[in-house]
């Protein structure tokens, strides 16, 4: 135990025998120093255990080895793809998953996660790796489909939130003007 310990235990000691022999003259003295020795206590348990919200994210955000805290972190691969990409369609209309989707379990059984590079088309089979190209700018991002639709007439494909964002300059836009291809392996 830490001499700190042991100086928090003397006055809550101290505090306590004043407040017994104060108490028998007046209430409302016995009132301050008891919300005092309340307040002093929270004090000397946050001094000594952090803040309770670090507690709590803690336990659920981490792993606890011998007071030692490692957070468990996925880090994005990149993939390397063997094969040839060949064109699907030009000049498809692409949009992206809104936010409520986040979560939610898609056709294809797994769960649709915004900063993953995954896609919904129609027809196309689970787990078909294409390569999406912005005609506007040129940039492009190679995703997978996992899910179907869109379900909104005129739409080739929906991308993933993090796979639409790398693609267009405007973050505000809604939907792009896409050429579409599929890998041959």
């Amino acid at each position: 135990m830490s001499n700190y310990y042991y100086l928090q235990i003397g006055i809550l000691v101290l505090f306590l025998v004043l407040s017994f022999t104060i108490m028998k003259k007046s209430t409302p003295i016995f009132l301050f120093f008891l919300c005092f020795l309340l307040f002093f206590s929270s004090l000397s348990f946050k001094a000594q255990n952090g803040n309770l919200r670090d507690l709590k994210k803690q336990k659920t955000d981490s792993i606890k080895k011998d007071n030692i805290v490692s957070e468990t972190i996925e880090i994005d691969s990149t993939l390397v793809y063997k094969g040839k990409f060949k064109p699907y369609k030009k000049k498809a209309h692409a949009s992206y998953y809104a936010d409520k989707f986040n979560g939610r379990k898609t056709a294809s059984g797994k769960k649709y996660d915004s900063t993953k590079l995954t896609a919904a088309h129609k027809k196309l089979p689970f787990g078909t790796i294409l390569k999406v190209t912005n005609e506007l700018n040129g940039k492009s991002v190679i995703v997978e489909v996992n899910d179907r639709g869109p379900f909104v007439r005129g739409r080739e494909i929906d991308l993933s939130k993090r796979a639409f964002m790398s693609i267009v300059n405007n973050k505000r836009s809604g939907s792009v003007i896409v050429t579409i291809e599929i890998l041959q392996k």
